[in-house]
């Protein structure tokens, strides 16, 4: 055998294709997108549709096109389109087939072999029909290989036994495995799930919502006798419902759904993350009696378990990591890729069935985790530097994610935001790494929704964006180097000035001041700078911005400056303060003239 065997992770909603390529298994297909939909579809004059132009065909036609034909594997049901009629292995040849031809292109080589997955749970019957589909596909399949278990050989374990927990929920299946893995030996134990259960039921719930909108606003019925406002309807859940995995509200905006005597009918409608996850609670729920069962026909208890493996691009959603946080007490990996794990895994088993040595797959992630501080409760008073990440450590890159927060103060129209890098729910405890303040902001006297836009690149350059929700107004700061290890200097001026940030507050307790973003469960409430304090803080902040170009013996002698300010607030010792405020400019003065 050589390296033209691949990996295929035939999916209900979207397929990919892995390989050995350089030494490192990686997803192969077009640079725009390595995921293709698992759709298939007939055009009008009987052109063959595969992928994204058989899922964009089937917002006009839907009865042209079939989707989510891996729910009827192993089943005599048939799918028409056009004048014609196809088994399910019919319809998953043709989707293996495009997978294999971007595998050629991307490989130069003809691909003959495969290994192809399933969900641990298919019977005998639809493991067969997968085979077959592989063989009308023109594929001599080596292996078809447990998705679990192509999980866990993508993320990999080094030396020793591990026993894993692996909770896959994708577009149309869900099944959790308990596997143990010893160096290249993985064994399920126990699996347990429902192959109709996934993001396809999660897409049917925000559909029903968004008709029965529609409904209520125009009164016209989508459900029935408007096939092609139905398919835009199901585009637009799935649009949503990818958006709410990463921001906390989204607006799903259909123009002339439908024209009714002539004239059009819109749907305008906005959605809370919160709303989505009450909606999909209970199905997300009924996974965890899922759970239980494969816990118990292991014989393991959550004690037992060394890591919990998330697969699936429904595990996106938040509301899953927090249930099974509850449940197992263990936070979920979540650093392979959701949507790319299951082909990945097949491919290192591919590369390893063509002889070559693949331990894991490499993936990028960020080592640190990132967010604002804000005003919330601790040690049942207000503090101003309550901290909880934006983006967790361990998060693949690129990566963008999202959070609300609330102005601390009736009529403020600013917010200032200290972006910080760490895990420490005290927010001075992390490293400060940028500030900015976003203004003229609408001035009333609820509490305004501040959004906090975090995005980090694979360049290691972290995006921060403040968006006040009700006007869209916003404001942005760019922070190279993110990821890059910080020096003891560096750190050392870092903690400096978030020392300052805190004691740069007029009052004894110097809680917070009205810039200060909140959560919206907490109460308001303003403690206003003082200009002195306020000056010193715009000193310290000129400093830390010039470090960079400091020389070393400077930038030490600034830090220390800067410790000195902060220690001369806390103490109220005007006299050290006055003079270590003055040493400070002199310093800055110079190397602000070079």
């Amino acid at each position: 055998m050589d390296h033209r065997v691949v990996g295929i992770d035939l999916g209900t909603t979207n397929s990919e294709v892995a390989a050995l390529v350089n030494g490192q298994v990686k997803v192969l297909g077009p640079k725009r997108s390595q995921i293709l939909p698992s759709c298939v579809g007939l055009s009008l004059d009987g052109a063959l549709l595969v992928g994204e132009a058989a899922r964009n065909q089937h917002l006009v036609y839907p009865e042209r096109t079939v989707r989510s034909i891996k729910r009827q594997m192993g089943t005599a049901h048939s799918v028409t389109l056009g004048d014609r009629n196809f088994s399910p292995q019919e319809i998953s040849s043709l989707i293996l087939r495009e997978l294999v031809d971007w595998a050629q292109r991307g490989l130069g080589q003809e691909v003959r072999q495969a290994v192809i997955t399933v969900p641990a749970y298919f019977s005998d019957a639809q493991r067969q029909a997968t085979r077959e589909a592989g063989q009308l596909a023109g594929l001599e399949v080596l292996r078809i290989l447990n998705e679990p278990t192509a999980a866990s050989l993508a993320y990999g374990f080094g030396e020793g036994k591990h026993t894993a927990l692996v909770y896959d929920l994708g577009g149309g299946t869900f099944d959790v495995s308990v596997v143990t893995v010893e160096n290249d030996v993985t064994e399920v134990l126990a699996s347990h799930g429902n192959n109709r259960l996934g993001g396809d039921d999660f897409d049917a719930l925000l559909v029903e919502f968004l008709a029965q909108t529609f409904q209520e606003r125009h009164g016209v019925n989508l459900r029935t006798g408007h096939p092609a406002a139905l398919a835009r309807l199901w585009w637009a859940a799935e649009e949503a419902k990818k958006r709410l995995s990463l921001e906390p509200y989204t607006v799903v905006r259909e123009e002339a759904l439908l024209v009714e005597g002539g004239k059009p009918l819109h749907l305008e409608v906005e959605m809370s993350r919160t709303d989505y996850e009450n909606m999909i609670g209970p199905l997300v729920e009924s996974t965890l009696d899922s759970v239980s069962k494969a816990l118990s026909d292991a014989h393991k208890g959550p004690s037992d378990i060394d890591e919990v493996l998330l697969v699936g691009g429904s595990t996106r959603t938040p509301l899953v990591s927090r249930l099974l946080v509850e449940k197992l007490g263990k936070r979920p990996r979540q650093d392979v890729h959701p949507d790319l794990c299951v082909a990945l895994g097949a491919g290192v088993l591919a590369a390893r069935l063509a002889g070559h040595h693949v331990s894991k797959v490499l993936v990028d992630v960020s080592p640190y985790s990132f967010g604002p501080s804000f005003l919330g409760e601790k040690d049942g008073e207000f503090y101003p530097f309550c901290y909880k990440p934006v983006i967790a450590r361990n998060t693949p890159l690129p990566v963008t994610r999202t959070e609300i927060y609330f102005t601390a103060s009736a009529y403020q129209s600013e917010v200032e935001l200290s972006i910080y890098q760490g895990d420490d729910p005290d927010a001075l405890k992390n490293l400060l790494v940028g500030q900015f303040r976003i203004g003229n902001l609408h001035e009333q006297e609820e509490p305004n929704e501040v959004l906090c836009r975090m995005s980090l690149d694979l360049d290691g350059i972290l995006q921060v964006t403040a968006v006040e929700k009700q006007s869209g107004k916003q404001k942005s700061i760019t922070i190279d180097g993110a990821l890059k290890a910080k020096t003891e200097l560096e750190v050392a001026a870092a903690r400096s000035q978030s020392q300052a940030l805190f004691a740069l507050r007029s009052g004894e307790a110097a809680e917070f001041d009205e810039h200060t973003p909140l959560p919206k469960t907490e109460q308001p409430l303003a403690i206003p700078e003082s200009e002195a304090a306020r000056q010193a803080r715009d000193l310290v902040e000129r400093s830390r911005c010039l470090l960079e170009r400091m020389h070393p013996d400077d930038a030490e002698e600034a830090v220390e400056l800067n410790e000195r300010v902060v220690k001369g607030l806390a103490a109220n010792d005007e006299g050290d303060l006055r003079e270590a405020l003055e040493l400070l400019r002199e310093l800055l003065f110079y190397v602000e003239a070079r």
